[in-house]
């Protein structure tokens, strides 16, 4: 009878054993949701980097230039070529960048491109190939509120640390550095401080989802409620930034007047200021500010919808735009002397 109740308690943790694997540190004790997270750790930390920049400042004494640290936040390695995927802000002004590798080697980088407006950064290093494991990319298209996410990063400086949490809700809108509204932005509760800017988000198959980006909190430290960039996103502006050095949007050929205009004369969209020889917006007769008999100025055209998409602002626009590109034929809708009227327009390439 005690033979078989040994065994019987055996069983249990015998077929622990196998399914952690011999060769696995993996406690045997661990729960289904704690091997899954060490286990999306072990495969993802080394891919996370740790990002430092330097910026040059002017002793007040001497008047000599010499170089200090700035700050320090996350990336992740993109590709095998040496890519390093981060932040635009945490290395806005800086004149020299350090990204530390998983085993402790430090590599200097060089800036590919950057994105202010949705807060992305593209570094690279020299780093051999046998060094670099590239994070894989998922898709943020089918995320839910509830799903289990990790974030890795260096917060306050704390190499390779993590967190996890759930998708808290989706389509937020956050503004970049240079007051751009970031849309379809992911909320997350997973703890996110200073210093995880920049890190990967990650779902529970450790595929990255988003780039942690942001924190809203009075303190400067997490309260529950981080921001990340989604992959989708990412996926789009990363290959652009290789190729080009900047995010390239197609443009209408239009100078707008300011937003300011739209509260002053009481109407909503982008008011045409002028148009640009030879692009689309003149070739579709659009009209810009004009001299009336009188010699007074008269507003022209107001443009208040794009692609069936209402534009109120200048930003709207240009949200509008980055979903297309050069070529497209696109639908635009405007106000001219207070009567709606409608046009197709040809997207044309930036000059």
């Amino acid at each position: 009878m005690n033979k078989l109740r040994n065994l019987l308690l055996a069983v249990p943790l015998l077929f622990l054993s196998v399914f952690a694997g011999a060769s696995s540190p993996v406690p045997a004790f661990s729960t289904d949701d704690e091997r899954n997270t060490m286990q999306v750790f072990n495969f993802a930390s080394p891919s996370v980097v740790y990002v430092t920049n330097e910026t040059l400042v002017r002793d007040r004494w001497t008047l000599r230039l010499h170089t200090v640290p700035k700050g320090a936040g996350s990336g992740f390695i993109w590709d095998d070529r040496g890519h390093v995927v981060t932040n635009f802000h945490v290395i806005e002004g800086a004149r020299k960048v350090t990204i530390t590798l998983q085993d402790r080697s430090e590599w200097p980088a060089e800036l590919v491109g950057s994105a202010p407006e949705k807060d992305l950064a593209v570094l690279k290093i020299s780093a051999p190939p046998e060094l670099l494991k590239p994070l894989v990319s998922g898709t943020s298209n089918n995320l839910a509120v509830g799903r289990k996410v990790l974030a890795i990063g260096n917060p306050f400086g704390l190499d390779t640390t993590l967190t996890t949490g759930v998708v808290s809700a989706l389509g937020r809108e956050i503004q970049a550095a240079n007051n751009r509204t970031i849309r379809n932005v992911i909320q997350t509760d997973a703890a996110i401080n200073p210093g995880n800017s920049g890190g990967p988000l990650l779902d529970s198959s450790g595929r990255l989802i988003g780039v942690n980006t942001a924190i809203y909190s009075p303190s400067g430290a997490s309260v529950g409620i981080g921001f990340a960039i989604p992959v989708d996103t990412v996926k789009k502006i990363v290959p652009e930034l290789i190729a080009h050095g900047r995010l390239v949007r197609p443009v209408l050929g239009i100078e707008s007047a300011p937003d300011q205009w739209a509260s002053r004369y009481g109407f909503e969209g982008v008011a045409v200021l002028r148009t640009a020889p030879g692009m689309p917006a003149e070739e579709a007769g659009l009209r810009g500010v004009y001299r009336a008999r009188g010699g007074g100025w008269q507003l022209g055209d107001v443009i208040v919808e794009v692609d069936r998409q209402p534009v109120r602002s200048y930003d709207d626009l240009l949200n509008v735009l980055e979903n297309h590109r050069a070529g497209d034929k696109v639908s635009l809708e405007f106000m001219r002397d207070g009567k709606k009227r409608q046009t197709s327009i040809t997207l044309a390439a930036p000059q």
